[in-house]
């Protein structure tokens, strides 16, 4: 996070300082103002300089690289690269490194974990209209994932189909439930449904 604090006679010529230093326009910066200064008795007793801190407004992806970095630091996690695309809401990041499995934890519930406090630490002050979403994978794990509860969302189908008896499944995500409810959702004889609530809610596959 880049800042600098400068005084000057106004506030406003504080300002123009630091972000001139900083080389960024006003509405990229946030402002805090130390000391609106004085102007003192005929401008000359008791007069004393506006200070001010200007801090460069960090992008999603900065914020993002910042808090994750702080976060494998702790874990004493070493990684090799950081790979963060946009689409359109969602930033996703994947990361790559030699003892990455501390990350993922069982069936990916570090991962989870860790992509819901990314998304609360990206997010925290921001308007709801530069509110971004996150998905973080680890080694293309999520990938593998996907790939998985797909193969289960087809061979239960089948298994409902046969069977004419209905199936609920585990308790899951909404990630992992999107991918259930996605998978079958052009199915010829099955339909999906989710209930509950979470962090309990499980998708059911019944007959159409």
């Amino acid at each position: 996070m880049k800042w600098v604090e400068k005084t000057a006679k106004t506030v406003d010529e504080a300002v123009d300082l630091a972000l001139k230093e900083l080389g960024i326009t006003r509405d990229k910066a946030e402002i805090v103002v130390i000391d609106e200064g004085s102007k003192g008795i005929l401008g000359i007793i008791g007069a004393r300089p506006a200070r001010v801190k200007v801090i460069a407004k960090q992008t999603p992806e900065e914020k993002i690289e910042e808090f994750l970095k702080s976060v494998f630091a702790n874990m004493d996690v070493k990684i090799d690269r950081m790979n963060m695309v946009r689409d359109g809401e969602f930033i996703k990041v994947n990361l790559f490194g030699k003892n990455t499995f501390k990350l993922i934890g069982k069936d990916g519930e570090v991962l989870d974990a860790l992509q819901f406090l990314t998304g609360v630490v990206v997010n925290r002050g921001v308007s709801e209209e530069e509110t971004v979403r996150i998905l973080l994978d680890c080694q293309n794990f999520r990938k593998r994932k996907e790939e998985r509860l797909k193969k289960l969302a087809l061979s239960l189908a089948d298994k409902v189909a046969r069977s004419k008896k209905s199936i609920k499944l585990r308790p899951m995500t909404p990630y992992e439930r999107r991918i259930i409810h996605t998978t079958l959702q052009n199915h010829k004889f099955v339909t999906t449904y989710s209930e509950g609530e979470e962090p309990y809610r499980k998708v059911v596959i019944t007959l159409k």
